[in-house]
């Protein structure tokens, strides 16, 4: 089985989002830019959203162009991936006009989740997407999928995997390439992960499926591993742990980068990400946004003989 695992940072979106402080255009371009010279290949930068909504991912089409305009330029390598949230047709304009490649759309598995988050049950979530679908199709744009709260739900509580699945399989008929399943209250653990993930392989190889964790309840890393062991090999994981969940009570991050790194780093698995650099970039957010983060890696540091 592979070595290699996808990381996919989330931390300039799905991480900076649920922060109070709104980041300049310049500071999370700067950002990006020291994620990709730590080795980073994947990064989701930001959402095509309503600014009211979200102002933290205001002016998300000139960090794109930015990153875009120094790719071209050979500045950035063209192996490096830009993602970018669209939440509907309209904002999937605003994507193409920035002239990123791919895009993200975002449902829930839970129907009472779905509708406090984005505003519409999982069923019209989908019929949102259509037109994004067509639009990406029509531009040669990549679509990746994300399912939310595929453990647990803060409103329903337990998620039964019937949902995801049925979710899952409606998002790759509508033709998206990779689909991320997420614990978005951080409530799974090892023995849900594995159990979902074989109903998944029923309808997807392992290459279209990644998992998205948070660390709410410390098991986080638990599930990353047990994604290894049955094959996954894609993750998200956001830089010193950012994120949350408005709707989660005492709700932690994104499983940090830097603790998952760690770990596959002493298991033998290849990402051709730097740790140090990573510790380095933690520290600089830390400054930037003026609280510590939860990454448990930065606080401790790598020990001495590594």
């Amino acid at each position: 089985m592979s070595k290699k695992v996808k990381i996919f940072e989330v931390g300039l979106r799905d991480g900076l989002q649920y922060e109070k402080k709104t980041l300049s255009i310049e500071v999370r371009k700067r950002l990006a830019l020291d994620l990709i010279d730590a080795g980073v290949q994947n990064l989701e930068i930001g959402a095509f959203v309503n600014p009211e909504r979200v102002p933290q991912m205001i002016g998300t089409d000139k960090v794109v162009s930015g990153l875009i305009k120094q790719q071209y330029n050979g500045k950035i390598s063209m192996n490096t991936n830009f993602s970018a949230l669209v939440p509907n047709e309209h904002g999937m304009m605003n994507a193409v006009g920035s002239g990123i490649n791919e895009v993200a759309v975002f449902t829930a598995a839970s129907k009472t989740f779905a509708l406090k988050n984005i505003n519409c049950t999982p069923k019209e979530s989908l019929k949102r997407f259509a037109p994004v679908m067509r639009l990406a199709k029509k531009f040669k744009m990549r679509v990746r999928g994300y399912i939310s709260t595929c453990f647990g739900c803060p409103f329903e509580g337990r998620v039964s995997e019937k949902q995801v699945v049925d979710m899952a399989e409606r998002l790759f008929d509508l033709g998206v390439y990779e689909l991320s399943i997420g614990d978005t209250i951080g409530v799974a653990t090892p023995q849900q992960v594995k159990s979902l993930s074989f109903q998944l392989f029923r309808i997807a190889p392992t290459k279209k499926i990644a998992l998205h964790f948070h660390d709410t309840r410390g098991t986080a890393i638990a599930n990353v591993l047990e994604g290894l062991d049955v094959g996954i090999r894609t993750f998200d994981s956001s830089i010193g742990g950012l994120g949350g969940c408005p709707f989660a009570k005492g709700a932690q991050g994104n499983v940090a980068t830097e603790d998952v790194i760690y770990m596959l780093n002493g298991m033998g698995f290849e990402t051709g990400i730097d740790l140090k650099a990573l510790i380095k970039i933690n520290y600089k957010l830390q400054k930037i946004l003026g609280h510590g983060l939860p990454a448990k890696l930065s606080k401790a540091g790598v020990p001495w003989w590594q």
